[in-house]
């Protein structure tokens, strides 16, 4: 596995359970992963060479991130490593504008959108339709980066003329602003020979382009969840993705279900899994990247929650505080191994719950305590 995060330190929990060896390749002995145990050799993410040397032997090559460039994945490919995703599913995850252009062109509902080479293509686009517009990263942003919100053409000052790229290289895309009612994320896990299984859809709760909850069941009329998760077994399977692959999707106060972004590796939207489904999205990536049989993903559970654990301002230790925060009934703690600072997500909790109220709740409560000075 390219990458030693969190994802990568709960991918090797799972592969402990099915006795798979899993080899991550991390920047440093600190990282998440190396520090639960995986083993784990060095390599850059943007060095073909490093990666081959990383490589060999391995059945499978998966990721943890989107941070390998195309043109290395190619070289890759070419030198007989076996890809899961391979480098044509992951580019609808690296390239905001790859992923919006390809799936409009393909009939999938999508925000208003557009290229952006400087601020006349900004205002050009708020003429057809109207501030505040969302301005994104093609590549590279996450949790809250490379995401601003523009209340109108005085906003655009603060930009450096290269900060745009160019006209035939444009570095960042414009879209609608829209009303939302919900945030919603769909997971499918997908094998190579084409068996896949969608995840009960949940609801996200974004703060500053960052999730801070989400609860499943998502509590919207079943026809709205079929549609969703209809749409994220198709993606998944016209675009090839193999392992979980996660749909972030909007639904409009119009009650309109557009998409907003794709992944195609384990996703925060799906820790829940751990304990409220069948199978973890964990084990089912694993599963489906060595092309075994997933297993089932339904909720075992009435309801559960996730707060991701972002650490606030001033010096917060959160395992300092794990033996309380672990008297919450029904609150799972997952820590990361990772330095706290100010806005730096360090771990999450899971609660199950007969209501989602009631998860979100002992959730949050085991939270506060973690997050506590």
């Amino acid at each position: 596995m390219v990458g030693a995060g969190q994802l990568a330190r709960m991918t090797h929990q799972a592969a402990v359970d099915l006795d798979v060896e899993l080899v991550v390749v991390a920047g440093s002995a600190t990282e998440p992963a190396v520090l639960a145990g995986a083993p784990h050799r060095p390599g850059d993410p943007r060095d073909a060479s490093a990666l081959l040397a990383a490589a060999p032997g391995a059945e499978v090559v998966t990721f943890d991130h989107e941070l390998v460039p195309g043109p290395v994945l190619a070289e890759l490919e070419a030198a007989g490593l076996v890809l899961r995703p391979g480098p044509a599913a992951l580019a609808f995850a690296q390239d905001k504008l790859y992923a919006r252009s390809e799936l409009a062109a393909r009939g999938y509902p999508v925000p208003a959108f557009a290229a952006v080479s400087g601020p006349s293509d900004v205002e050009a686009f708020a003429a057809g339709h109207g501030w505040p517009l969302v301005l994104k990263s093609r590549s590279g942003g996450y949790d809250g980066r490379g995401v601003k919100v523009l209340a109108g053409p005085g906003d655009l000052a603060g930009f450096a003329e290269g900060h745009w790229g160019t006209p035939g290289q444009p570095a960042w895309l414009v879209e609608e602003h829209l009303e939302l009612a919900a945030e919603l994320a769909a997971l499918v896990a997908r094998r190579p020979s084409g068996q896949a299984l969608a995840y009960p859809a949940v609801r996200t709760t974004q703060v500053e382009g960052i999730c801070r909850h989400l609860v499943v069941p998502a509590g919207i009329p079943p026809a709205l969840e079929r549609e969703a998760t209809d749409l994220a077994l198709r993606i998944a399977g016209e675009i090839g993705a193999v392992g979980i692959c996660a749909l972030e999707l909007f639904v409009t106060t119009a009650g309109r279900l557009l998409v907003n972004e794709l992944a195609l590796r384990p996703h925060n939207s799906g820790h829940a899994s751990i304990e409220a489904c069948a199978t973890s999205q964990f084990h089912n990536h694993l599963r489906a990247v060595l092309d075994w049989p997933l297993g089932q993903t339904g909720l075992v559970v009435p309801a559960a929650a996730t707060v991701n654990l972002i650490t606030p301002a001033g010096d917060v230790d959160p395992a300092a505080n794990l033996p309380a925060a672990l008297g919450v009934p029904g609150a799972s703690v997952h820590l990361y191994a990772k330095a706290s600072r100010p806005g730096r997500k360090v771990g999450h909790v899971t609660a199950l719950a007969g209501t989602t109220e009631a998860a979100l709740a002992s959730a949050q409560a085991a939270a506060d305590i973690l997050l506590r000075r």
